[in-house]
């Protein structure tokens, strides 16, 4: 009768990624040698089911042919980004009429997914060429509010509009959500009067702001996100930073940066002579949303009233879930 198999330990998780990891653990030399299968339980830490084999010989996750460790895991379960994980391990030996000889479960062991690296972000980035249509042309970026906001700002900050943590709403694995401070702006227009729309889901107040103060040849622009809310229409989040600051530091390494007078979605046109205007852009066909890292002070802009309604609150995208199902704007390692 063959001795049992030990059971895993110290188990190790190293090379975590946003759809992969590797994972490795502490085998006998014997055990090393007559391996021929290991069985690895992997659920999320949320839902994981305490049971997870009725039968000790009959695995109903992963069967994977023993290999050196640590083992590449990636794909077979469609991990998502941003997500804790519960893993165990069993080794096995594969008996001449196929049964399993197996190891006791390792213990249990907890580990979180990553974000996008910049390989991810570069396919939604060239998904979001795709929807995004004509360039626009628009003077101003906009930010609407409640009229309490706007009272606190004078009141309690000095009349600076100070940044914000961006929220989870967009792609789960976008950098920049729960990481990145600003101040979030928009700068589409209405096609047929080339002004900012007339209506708010976010409050009856609108500061509007001349777009040479925050996209200019001192500013570094980002792509972050491109996603939808289970409807048509599409968003695609970019990020203005001042050149040197903490938020241009912050996404150099895991953003791709945008040439400021040739990208799909938002461009800035140098003046051809002097005493000319710049030229400012925006794509038609999805929806902006513009982070600016630096605060905002309402001295460089002005405060006036929405000409039309700011109840629309099935348009806000707080903390808004992106639609998984979507073609367009998905990409095939997570949501």
């Amino acid at each position: 009768m063959d001795a049992p198999l030990a059971t895993p330990c110290n188990i190790q998780i190293c090379e975590v990624t946003c759809d992969s990891f590797r994972i490795m653990w502490d085998m006998t030399p014997e055990d090393s040698a007559r391996s021929t299968h290991f069985f690895i339980d992997l659920s999320r830490k949320e839902s994981r089911d305490p049971n997870r084999f009725k039968h000790r010989d009959v695995p109903t996750k992963l069967v994977a042919k023993a290999v050196p460790l640590p083992m590449a895991v990636r794909g077979h379960w469609f991990l998502s980004p941003r997500t804790e994980y519960c893993v165990a391990v069993q080794t096995a030996v594969r008996q001449p009429d196929g049964d399993y000889l197996v190891s006791e479960w390792s213990q249990v062991v907890e580990f979180c997914t990553g974000d996008y690296a910049m390989e991810h972000l570069q396919q939604l980035l060239d998904k979001a060429k795709g929807s995004a249509g004509r360039l626009l042309k628009f003077s101003v970026f906009y930010r609407n509010q409640h009229p309490e906001y706007f009272d606190f700002v004078r009141r309690e900050c000095g009349g600076l509009m100070r940044p914000a943590l961006k929220d989870i709403s967009g792609s789960h694995g976008s950098p920049i959500n729960s990481k990145l401070h600003g101040v979030f702006f928009s700068c589409s227009t209405e096609f047929d009067t080339g002004l900012p729309p007339k209506d708010s889901p976010y409050g009856p107040l609108r500061f509007l702001i001349p777009a040479g103060h925050l996209l200019n040849p001192n500013i570094s622009l980002y792509f972050a996100d491109f996603y939808c809310m289970y409807t048509a229409y599409h968003y695609v989040v970019l990020v203005l930073a001042p050149v040197g600051s903490e938020g241009d530091t912050f996404c150099r390494t895991r953003l791709p940066m945008l040439d400021l007078a040739s990208n799909a979605f938002l461009t800035y046109t140098a003046p051809l002579r002097p005493g000319d205007e710049p030229l400012f852009c925006h794509a038609s066909d999805v929806i902006l949303e513009v982070i600016f890292t630096e605060p905002v002070s309402l001295d460089q802009g002005q405060v006036e009233q929405i000409r039309g309604h700011h109840q629309l609150m099935s348009l806000t995208t707080a903390n808004a879930k992106k639609d998984p199902s979507c073609k367009v704007c998905n990409i095939s390692v997570g949501r």
